[in-house]
């Protein structure tokens, strides 16, 4: 048993990482349609969507970056489930006021409904929920 959540620990953590990654990057590599995209969830001041779509990728990339490379596990995924907290309540928020957008998950690439994007964040908040509190049981056991 042991062995198995030492395994599955590892496992989530460096596909957490891997999704925060790849989701920062598709955001940047068109940083206007992103902010477009923050901008349909009607939340922000309008200056604040260009703020919001040029930092939000990056602390992404770095808590992702982080993950994978093992380092500072607990901060980073203390910093991806804070930020996937409020992509939920902002979800909600959307849904509640029967907006039909795209949630910007994934930049302008890919498209999915808030519905859609709701059922990933719940999942990624489980995932980072296991990452963040099985950090210091299986971290570097296997040196001792």
């Amino acid at each position: 048993m042991k062995r198995s959540g030492r395994l599955s620990y590892h496992l989530c953590r460096i596909l957490l990482g891997l999704f925060f990654v790849y989701a920062g990057a598709l955001k940047i590599s068109d940083a206007q349609a992103f902010a477009g995209q923050v901008a349909a969830y009607q939340i922000l001041p309008y200056q604040w969507n260009y703020v919001a779509a040029a930092t939000l990728p990056w602390i992404e990339i770095l808590c992702g970056f982080l993950l994978i490379v093992n380092q500072k596990v607990r901060p980073a995924s203390l910093v991806i489930g804070v930020l996937t907290i409020v992509f939920i309540v902002a979800l909600v928020s959307v849904m509640l006021r029967g907006l039909d957008i795209d949630c910007g998950c994934f930049g302008p690439k890919i498209q999915s409904t808030p519905q859609q994007a709701l059922l990933r964040n719940v999942f990624i908040l489980a995932l980072t929920h296991f990452v963040f509190h099985l950090r210091n049981k299986y971290a570097r056991k296997e040196e001792g």
